[in-house]
């Protein structure tokens, strides 16, 4: 079975897979602070759920990083615990997908698994909208399958923890379906702001891509796309685990 792992700057996902099946998925706080021996006896954990453990079940370790310590802890976690290197998205890395970018390099591992991901499931041309807790990402796919490039605003969290922060009569609120536009206290009225308000800019971002990269099916991945694909009209498809799912292709891309 294949483990993979989408380290954010906020969150990291864990996926474990047996073929292209997602047997199950965890979601942990990042911490750059972690050890490798931490990180393994996390995932141990994770995997005694299912009656597994990496020490006979694991085959593979597919790794797409944006906090190199946590990078740098997953390639020691690999090593010692489960005999093998671990396949970290990077340069030189094959994922059968031109980048068009000025520098590819630039590009975050995240974005060109979800890229991946979405390719193996929709004809181009794509945008992909990451639902994040930093950023709202959104990714463009030409017709040819070729990565463009895209847009990054701050996440839905980011903005919402900034706007309290900073509002001495504003409280922290949970992010939940408003019952209605207009909020009758300033609870509802923050969650139908940030939801609405999130709602309004996808769409009308995606209205002012499709100008230049043409008519293109939109898929919404990360933890929040199902929160907000009600308020989106021009989401189409839904797959919160869209990055993994490209990891374990490019994983698959790169095996010897």
């Amino acid at each position: 079975m294949l483990l993979a792992v989408d380290t954010g700057n906020t969150e990291t996902v864990i996926g474990l897979f047996d073929g292209a099946t997602l047997l199950d998925h965890w979601r942990v706080s990042t911490n750059a602070e972690r050890t490798s021996d931490e990180m393994a006896l996390l995932i141990q954990e994770f995997l005694a759920f299912h009656g597994f453990s990496f020490d006979t079940d694991v085959a593979g370790l597919a790794v797409c990083s944006g906090v190199p310590r946590v990078t740098a802890a997953l390639r020691d976690m690999s090593e010692r615990y489960f005999g093998f290197p671990a396949l970290v998205l990077e340069a030189g890395i094959r994922t059968g997908m031109p980048i068009l970018y000025e520098n590819p390099k630039d590009v975050a591992p995240d974005r060109i698994a979800n890229a991946v991901g979405a390719l193996d499931v929709f004809d181009p041309p794509l945008v992909i909208v990451d639902f994040s807790s930093t950023a709202t990402i959104f990714d463009a796919i030409t017709g040819k399958g070729e990565y463009l490039g895209g847009v990054i605003v701050p996440g839905i969290e980011i903005g919402l923890d900034a706007m309290v922060g900073r509002a001495a009569m504003l409280r922290d609120v949970e992010l939940l379906e408003p019952r209605s536009v207009i909020g009758r206290n300033s609870q509802e009225a923050i969650q139908s702001g940030v939801v609405h308000g999130m709602g309004a800019l996808i769409d009308g971002v995606v209205d002012r891509m499709a100008v230049e990269l043409g008519s293109s099916t939109v898929v919404a991945t990360g933890r929040l796309a199902d929160l907000m694909e009600p308020f989106c009209e021009r989401i189409e498809h839904v797959d919160p685990w869209l990055t993994l799912r490209g990891l374990r292709l490019i994983f698959e891309k790169n095996r010897t």
